[in-house]
């Protein structure tokens, strides 16, 4: 992978901190994979937040309680539950 120098100021405290539970060496590695997992963390909450809206309840009038969820989603498991079984040849 490419990688490219990028100076940044961090407080001092907080790199002290690190430098207590990250081995000597590891550090870049420990912020590298911080940051990834904040990305990665900040690109679920966009997604989400532009998905939100999309099921309309009114289209789905028989999920309109939890127990009625809670049903519809017992359907599907059982329902995958037997193509499993039949795919795989068990009773």
């Amino acid at each position: 992978m490419e990688t490219k120098l990028s100076l940044i100021r961090f407080p001092a405290e907080l790199l002290a901190e690190i430098d207590k539970y990250i081995d000597d060496g590891d550090r870049s590695k420990f912020i590298i994979e911080a940051a990834r997992k904040e990305l990665f963390r900040l690109k679920q909450r966009k997604a989400i937040h532009n998905a939100a809206g999309i099921f309309n309840e009114k289209d789905y009038p028989e999920l309109k309680t939890a127990k009625d969820i809670s049903n519809r989603l017992r359907k599907i498991r059982e329902e995958s539950e037997a193509r499993r079984r039949e795919h795989f040849g068990e009773k």
